[in-house]
């Protein structure tokens, strides 16, 4: 038996980081070759694409966002990790911790999705300069980020699944 078929939950993990590196690779590669190209008509040829600027704004912005929210079910955010080492050999408090934390980031990305939604609503009226996009896509990603990760952190919360301290954690 696979370890896609003996733990569901790991597949999608895994299904949903392999996309999320994928989109993460073609908004790199068109930022880069938008920005190549345009450093080699500016230097070789006296002239530009005044787009590739605002695509590659808008592509690393959403590039950021979809990293942001696969680096959270890998583990991979910025942790303070010392109360909870200490803690972990008490089942108890480490479990009420590890529900604290949980509701503190559901809490950031419910706030975080707010102010994001509020400046998409103003940006829907609003289109970019050169390429015309609507104003609303910049802070969109934050959105889907913020309800990614919270809906993550929902989740774990009511499974009650303790802090990974497994990403070399060290008491100090």
């Amino acid at each position: 038996m696979s370890a896609e078929t003996s733990h569901p939950e790991q597949g999608s993990r895994r299904r949903f980081g392999r996309f999320a590196e994928v989109l993460m690779a073609a908004c790199l590669g068109v930022m880069a070759l938008a920005v190549f190209i345009n450093v080699v008509l500016r230097y070789g040829f006296g002239s530009g694409i005044v787009a590739s600027e605002e695509l590659s704004r808008l592509l690393f912005v959403w590039m950021v966002f979809i990293g942001a929210a696969a680096a959270y079910p890998a583990g991979e955010h910025m942790a303070f990790t010392s109360l909870a080492g200490l803690l972990a050999k008490r089942p108890l408090a480490f479990a009420l911790l590890s529900a604290f934390i949980r509701l503190l980031v559901i809490a950031a990305c419910g706030l975080l999705a707010w102010g994001a939604w509020q400046q998409v609503v103003v940006g829907l009226g609003s289109h970019s300069v050169v390429l015309g996009y609507s104003a609303a896509l910049l802070p969109l990603p934050a959105f889907l980020c913020a309800a990614a990760i919270g809906v993550m952190a929902l989740i774990e919360l009511i499974q009650r699944k303790p802090l990974d301290l497994g990403h070399g954690a060290e008491v100090e």
